[in-house]
């Protein structure tokens, strides 16, 4: 079994400013710079040869480089929040790779996602925070904004079966950067 998602990178540069916004809740687990991304579709526990396929369908799927920005920051969890992150403003490339990736992995045998798709990227996890605190730390960083930055690839991460699942490992790139190099 292999424990799979799907992302877009952070840039170094952007990844600097999201580093700026960890403080201020006290307790929390912040993210490591190296592991920001921003999910497109979190797989799971998979056999060795699902991933194969998902593999496979992942790189029949058209790539066109484009432009995202982050902006604003929010919580998962409402009253009992779990997590906090960076927002990341939907664009219609995004919409249509995230959707992509989606139809490929269920035609690869993996179940569908149940959740909407809310675009974002992991700045800390939380256990046992008060409510009030997380929306303080959103309304003092609320107005967050980047730079916009190109996205030139899509990546297959495998994590670890842990809490916060990171370090994450590139297993494979799209378009696969090695195609074409020679031997």
């Amino acid at each position: 079994m292999i424990r799979l998602f799907t992302a877009l990178e952070i840039p170094d540069e952007i990844a600097e400013r999201l580093v700026r916004l960890q403080r201020g809740i006290e307790g929390a687990r912040w993210i490591e710079q190296e592991d920001f991304h921003i999910t497109l579709r979190f797989i799971g526990d998979i056999p060795e040869d699902v991933a194969d396929d998902v593999d496979a369908a992942l790189a029949e799927i058209p790539f066109t480089p484009f432009e995202l920005e982050l902006e604003g920051v929010g919580a998962f969890g409402g009253t009992k929040p779990h997590a906090v992150w960076a927002g990341v403003k939907m664009t219609e490339p995004l919409k249509l790779l995230q959707q992509r990736h989606e139809s490929a992995i269920r035609r690869a045998g993996p179940p569908p996602e149940t959740r909407n798709y809310t675009p974002h990227v992991t700045l800390a996890r939380l256990r046992g925070r008060e409510a009030d605190e997380v929306y303080r730390y959103i309304e003092a960083n609320n107005l967050f904004a980047s730079p916009r930055f190109e996205v030139t690839r899509a990546v297959l991460f495998s994590s670890r079966a842990s809490t916060g699942g990171g370090p994450y490992v590139v297993e494979r790139t799209y378009p696969d950067e090695t195609f074409g190099e020679e031997d």
